[in-house]
């Protein structure tokens, strides 16, 4: 602005001034993310009826989890040596190959290389819309995008299952993934038109032991999932969550960093930050991966009205990430403040309520829960984003998906383990449900309890403020 008034920060300018179009392709490249994901989850009895292999299904969710994270984890450097045009453009061919790979494959063994193929390419996906977001868009615009690609996961909750049942009920689960590649296309055609060229960065190049170390720490998280004895998944989660913390010591020496500076100090704001959104993504995901099943058999709901009532979380996630879009700096620390606090007491909702087969008591507790991520989570990523240096720009944005990958593979680790342990690896019955579920979520808690502590350290910083840890 010329004259001295505050720049506008509304939905209309958001879109003003040649940004709609790139604001278009953010979403398309989030609903490629979240609809592939929440559909094939749909779709995949239907996957084993026709390929077997129903041992191996557990290889499919952690192909992808894999390549997701290492993908998002190296999606920032990636720019910066080939350009965010160029680098997008490519995720989307490489979404669109898995895509094809897994609606032609003939055996579970070429469905899960899809599925592999399908990861790296969310996982570039959304990591470049990370960084599209925090390049392309006025920092006082941050939290509305934000909260649109919260309306786009909620939107992707709701039609999912839906879209997935119709597919599955047809006996046509192979078409999914025909659609799903001609939305790649689409997005990897458009890509060039609507992002900017930029020359690559000089003197960069890719993290390869930190990601040699990230990839190790994953795939331990993902094999607990593989093995029946407890005592093995456990230590398998351990030592997944040590290698990772060595994530941060490697990359404190590395010359060629995967994280920004102050990433793993918790005094700075993007310490706090990721540290705040791994572990309160890791604390809620008993709900996620159990809430459904646990629904199911507790409450007697079908499996697409147990999903829906989960979905509670997704809707209320969206809403309040709509209310809180405009919030200013001086207001941003008490929503981050409240909304882990709302995920912490959501998680103990869902420990009182679900054993009780309460329906509205789990409504409320997931709802309360998606209103704390959608009154923090755009706000904790506009923070982050705000003390980055241009050389961190691309990393430090792009982890912010990785960081929230991350937290989700090691929750669904730790209540799978806790699952396990509480006797229901077997399946679920009434009796073993109503033993197991306030575990299952109650494990989760300590995780929450320190994003919550986090999250009060991330928002302790002034506006504007950077503290000693992000300086160098």
């Amino acid at each position: 602005m010329t004259d001295g008034s505050p720049a506008r920060n509304d939905w209309a300018d958001l879109l003003a001034e040649g940004r709609l179009p790139k604001f278009a392709l953010i979403c398309l490249g989030v609903w490629l993310n979240a609809g592939d994901s929440l559909v094939t989850a749909t779709i995949m009895p239907s996957v084993g009826a026709d390929l077997g292999g129903y041992e191996y299904f557990s290889w499919a969710t952690a192909g992808f989890f894999v390549g997701a994270i290492l993908a998002g984890a190296s999606a920032g450097r990636l720019s910066e040596i080939f350009g965010l045009r160029n680098a997008t453009t490519f995720a989307g061919l490489v979404f669109a190959a898995g895509c094809a790979l897994g609606a032609m494959a003939p055996d579970i063994f070429t469905f899960v290389g899809g599925r592999l193929l399908q990861g790296i390419g969310s996982g570039w996906i959304s990591g470049f819309a990370m960084v599209a977001i925090a390049v392309l868009f006025p920092p006082r615009h941050i939290a509305r995008v934000f909260a649109a690609v919260a309306g786009v996961w909620g939107i992707a909750t709701v039609l999912g299952p839906m879209v997935g049942g119709i597919f599955a009920e047809t006996g046509d689960w192979r078409m999914v993934f025909w659609v799903f590649m001609a939305q790649a296309i689409l997005f990897a055609i458009a890509a060039p038109f609507l992002l900017k060229a930029t020359a690559p960065a000089e003197n960069t190049g890719v993290p390869w032991l930190q990601l040699g170390v990230l990839g190790l720490a994953v795939v331990c998280i993902a094999l607990a999932d593989f093995y029946r004895s407890p005592v093995v998944a456990i230590e398998l989660v351990v030592a997944g969550l040590a290698i990772l913390c060595l994530v941060f010591v490697v990359d404190a020496r590395a010359k060629v960093r995967l994280l920004p500076h102050g990433a793993g100090n918790l005094r700075s704001v993007c310490g706090s930050g990721y540290a705040s959104m791994f572990a309160l993504t890791a604390g809620s995901m008993a709900l996620t991966v159990y809430g459904p099943a646990l629904l199911q058999t507790l409450a007697g709901l079908s499996p697409l009205w147990a999903g829906y009532a989960v979905a509670a979380e997704a809707v209320m996630w969206t809403l309040m990430a709509i209310v809180v879009a405009g919030a200013t700096e001086k207001t941003e620390p008490m929503w981050i403040r409240l909304g882990a606090f709302c995920i912490v007491a959501g998680i103990v909702l869902l420990c009182i309520f679900m054993p009780m087969a309460n329906l509205i008591g789990v409504i409320a507790g997931a709802g309360v829960m998606g209103a704390g991520f959608g009154f923090s989570s755009s706000l904790m990523s506009r923070r982050v984003i705000s003390v980055l240096t241009d050389e961190d720009r691309a990393i430090g944005s792009s982890a912010i998906m990785a960081v929230r990958q991350t937290g989700s593979a090691i929750g669904a680790a730790i209540a799978g383990v806790t699952a396990n342990l509480a006797g229901v690896a077997g399946g679920f019955t009434i009796a073993n449900a109503t033993a197991a579920s306030p575990w299952i979520f109650l494990t989760g808690l300590p995780l929450a309890l320190f994003g919550l502590w986090t999250a009060f350290r991330l928002s302790a910083a002034g506006p504007g403020h950077r503290p000693a840890g992000d300086r160098h």
